[in-house]
């Protein structure tokens, strides 16, 4: 605090006089209207002392708010400004000629100011006075929520406070609320400081923000989240796909099936699934893959809050749906005068829907199993119905058709015997139609003999022979035919003929036996017996069984005389007697061929191989030849003949026949061929060696001996002309021979000679001392090769 008597301090001895003159004449002016400013802390302001002209001196004070002291601030006299060292705690102050501006203001500058100036007008002086007051207004600082309890469970009370450290009043509120997964911001329509949630509920769940706004400025907090713990709720089950019952849902087999568990709680619930109790899967989803009849059942949702340990829970009862198998069966059963449709499509969950449609609309329905009666006469040949069967697995509706129609032609009749031909069947079949013909049989008298059947009936008989000639009927019915077609046969005997009762063939040939069935009902069987009465099947050596509608034929092949002659039988039996009927069969030998002589066998090469020549004699057909061999030994130790060629052709009178043992001497013969008759052998014969021909061999010798001789000796000749020293003989025969060249030499010119080079003289050869020469025997060895 600032006493008057500091204030009455000049700031220099000029003007002193002058402030304690204002000071004091201030102190007795009357009160005079004050003129209200707001400035805002931090900003500046500025007071405007009085209109122009500009005073002689001004003179400021300022009076806290409180106080009844005025306080100098500054003084100037148009020359010289002085500014008060404590006015400082107003903030930067300064003069602007006679206004007053306060910078970077404070809070402390809340309050009165006094502007005093000494102004001449008409050669007088006087004073004016200003009166300010001064408001500082203060921004509000960023609001902050607390939240009495950040976790709140469901139903406490909750109070959110908006926290503003300063500002100046009056402050207005505004709270809002973002939900955690909203869209945006909602405005809770709350002025006040502090937001009441009593009681708390889950819809309170989410960030809060709250804004302060004075007449400086408006700031918002940032959010604060309130996580409000509640639940679980009871569970809610859906299944997808989503199909419902009385008792809960349902599923198609084989899809796949999706049950979802959902109950509301913070924090999120833990899930456990259960199938009768049993558990099978933890977590809100539990996927069926591929739904079978086993997951039908009672399925339970368990929701687990673990913060506050609370638990509930929820069951549904789900069913597989499964359609029967395959498609419906329609079929049609003939009564009397009348048909009656069935359609039967069994199995399935839950059982299916079937209906009968015709040509006249609809029919009947039921579950599982429908029929529709109608009277023959209404019907038409060609009728369609279908059954339409329905069941909820299935998209489509299933259905099967049948159409009413007559069988074709008439009933037909045949016979069969059992085996051991103990009994005879009568057989009958009227195929086709819809539904299929009804037959039965009757005797000669129309007496029903049973054996009756759909289109197809058979009666069985005990064989007897007294049946023979016996009539049987078979009497078919339709409901769309009328009067019924029959069908009759008659029992009988076999009955047979032989192609030819004499067969004549020669021998290896192939011959042919015929039999043929002219009747018999039952069919009977047919068979061959050979001469000795023996049964001739298709697996008999020799025999072929070739059957051919109602014939038997019977080859022989390779015929001969004493296996294949004689009488064969040909027998047909059924269960009312046999048959038979005899063909010779006479197998006829070929001529004998013309006897073979051996005009010529003879060794070849190393014995290896002979060389066979023959002749035939005599007159006779002839297909070829053979030759037969064995080692040959004198007495009863020879060996059997074995075949040594036999496919020599009829024109061929010489063969080579190798693959001989040089160590073994053999013996040959021949035999004529006519087909399969042989001729008489030929006489034995051992092959001889061949004659020796050495002529060829010889002059081949002599010719090579007379030129390895010429060359032999024009290799030593040359020998000795190049080494006289060694072949002194040799070279005595060649002397004559050079002075003969020497003779020959001297009578030639100088140049010549020049030209010549004689041999040098060998020392110590005197031609006296030479050895005589002695006699050379050679001797040429010709070797003959046969």
């Amino acid at each position: 605090m600032v006493s008057p008597r500091a204030l009455c301090r000049p700031p220099s001895l000029l003007l002193l006089p002058l402030f304690c003159l204002l000071y004091l004449g201030a102190s007795g002016q009357p009160e005079e209207e004050v003129a209200s400013v707001q400035g805002v802390r931090g900003g500046s302001v500025e007071l405007t002392c009085g209109p122009p002209p500009a005073p002689l001196a001004v003179f400021w004070s300022f009076t806290p708010l409180g106080s009844l002291i005025p306080r100098p601030v500054a003084v100037t006299d148009g020359a010289e400004v002085k500014v008060e060292a404590g006015a400082l705690a107003l903030g930067t102050v300064s003069l602007r000629n006679s206004s007053l501006v306060l910078g970077e203001l404070r809070e402390g500058a809340r309050g009165h100011f006094l502007c005093q100036t000494l102004q001449a007008a008409g050669g007088r002086l006087h004073t004016a006075y200003s009166h300010f007051s001064l408001a500082v207004l203060v921004p509000v600082s960023k609001p902050q929520v607390r939240l009495s309890e950040p976790s709140p469970v469901e139903g406490a009370s909750v109070v959110a406070t908006c926290a503003v450290r300063e500002g100046t009043e009056p402050v207005i509120f505004a709270w809002k609320h973002q939900a955690p997964r909203g869209l945006g911001e909602a405005q809770l329509g709350v002025t006040e400081r502090l937001l009441w949630l009593d009681p708390v509920n889950r819809t309170h769940l989410g960030w809060y923000m709250c804004s302060a706004r004075n007449a400086v400025n408006q700031l918002s907090s940032d959010g604060t989240f309130l996580d409000v713990i509640y639940g679980p709720d009871h569970p809610v089950i859906t299944v997808e796909p989503s199909g419902f019952t009385d008792e809960g849902f349902w599923a198609v087999e084989r899809e796949e099936v999706t049950l979802s568990c959902l109950a509301a709680s913070n924090p999120p619930s833990r899930y456990v699934w259960l199938r009768e109790h049993a558990q099978v899967h933890t977590g809100p989803t539990y996927t069926i893959v591929s739904a079978s009849r086993a997951h039908t059942g009672l399925y339970t949702c368990l929701a687990h809050n673990s913060l506050l340990d609370t638990r509930t829970q929820a069951a549904v009862q789900l069913t597989i749906y499964y359609p029967p198998e395959g498609q419906p069966s329609c079929t049609v059963l003939p009564t009397s005068g009348a048909v009656t449709l069935v359609c039967a499509w069994p199995g399935g969950f839950p059982t299916a829907q079937l209906q009968w449609e015709g040509p006249q609309g609809t029919g009947p329905t039921a579950l599982s199993n429908v029929t529709w009666r109608h009277a023959a006469a209404q019907l038409l040949n060609g009728s369609t119905f279908a059954c339409i069967g329905q069941h909820p697995a299935l998209a489509q509706p299933a259905l099967c058709r049948i159409t009413l129609w007559e069988p074709l032609r008439s009933p037909a009749c045949w016979t069969t015997a059992t085996t051991g031909d103990q009994f005879i069947m009568l057989s009958c079949e009227w195929a086709g139609g819809e539904p299929p013909a009804q037959l039965s049989w009757l005797d000669a008298q129309q007496q029903p003999l049973g054996g009756g059947g759909s289109s197809q009936a058979v009666h069985l008989l005990r064989a007897r022979e007294d049946l023979a000639g016996r009539e049987f009927i078979c009497q078919g019915s339709h409901p769309l035919r009328a009067p019924g077609p029959h069908c009759r046969l008659q029992l009988e005997a076999p009955q047979l003929a032989v192609a030819k009762p004499r067969v004549s063939v020669l021998e290896g040939e192939e011959a042919w036996l015929g039999c043929t069935l002219q009747g018999g009902t039952p069919p009977a069987r047919l068979l061959w017996l050979g001469p000795q009465g023996q049964p001739l099947e298709q697996g008999t050596s020799g025999f072929m069984l070739h059957p051919e509608d109602a014939q038997l034929h019977l080859g022989i092949r390779g015929a001969d005389p004493e296996r294949h002659g004689g009488a064969y039988q040909c027998v047909a039996r059924n269960t009312l007697g046999s048959r038979s009927r005899s063909t010779l069969l006479e197998v006829l030998r070929y001529p004998a061929p013309p006897n073979v002589t051996i005009s010529r066998l003879t060794y070849g090469r190393h014995r290896r191989e002979v060389q066979l020549q023959w002749a035939t004699e005599g007159p006779g057909n002839l297909t070829g030849f053979l030759v037969q061999r064995r080692p040959s030994a004198a007495g009863p130790g020879a060996g059997a003949w074995e075949m040594a060629a036999g496919d020599i052709g009829p024109e061929s009178r010489t063969r080579r026949l190798g693959g001989l043992d040089p160590e073994v001497l053999y013996a040959f013969r021949m035999l004529a061929l006519n087909h399969r008759t042989a001729g008489h052998p030929s006489e034995v014969k051992i092959p001889a060696d061949p004659p020796l021909s050495t002529y060829p061999a010889v002059l081949g010798a002599a010719g090579t001996g007379m030129v390895v001789a010429t060359v032999a000796s024009l290799l030593v000749f040359q020998y000795a002309a190049r080494h006289p020293e060694t072949c002194p003989c040799l070279g005595q025969l060649r002397a004559p021979t050079e002075q003969s060249h020497r003779h020959r030499g001297s009578t030639e010119g100088p140049e010549a000679q020049a030209g010549t080079e004689m041999p040098p003289a060998t020392p110590g050869l005197d031609p006296a001392q030479e050895p005589t020469d002695t006699p050379v025997s050679v001797t040429i060895t010709v070797t003959a090769t046969p």
